[in-house]
């Protein structure tokens, strides 16, 4: 017997543990000494971004977000700080 799970039971479990993981990340980041924490606090943000963009399929918000996140990024890690 093969066990099922329902898509739209998974995708809030999913999203919690992305946020978990991602505040995680971000923490641990932001103990890095100098210029690391910029490049990456400012790379997981493009990652973040590209990733968005190219879940978007279509959608012209999410692909309007993710270039924001793209730009804020490289600018994060060049830039800003």
């Amino acid at each position: 017997m093969k066990l099922k799970l329902n898509p739209e039971l998974l995708r809030p479990l999913l999203g919690t543990l992305g946020l978990m993981i991602g505040f995680g990340l971000y923490a641990v980041a932001g103990d890095l000494p100098q210029p690391w924490h910029n490049l990456s606090i400012g790379a997981m943000f493009v990652l973040l971004g590209v990733s968005a963009y190219l879940y978007a399929r279509g959608e012209r918000w999410i692909q309007v977000l993710g270039g924001v996140l793209t730009v804020y990024g490289v600018l994060r890690m060049f830039v800003i700080g």
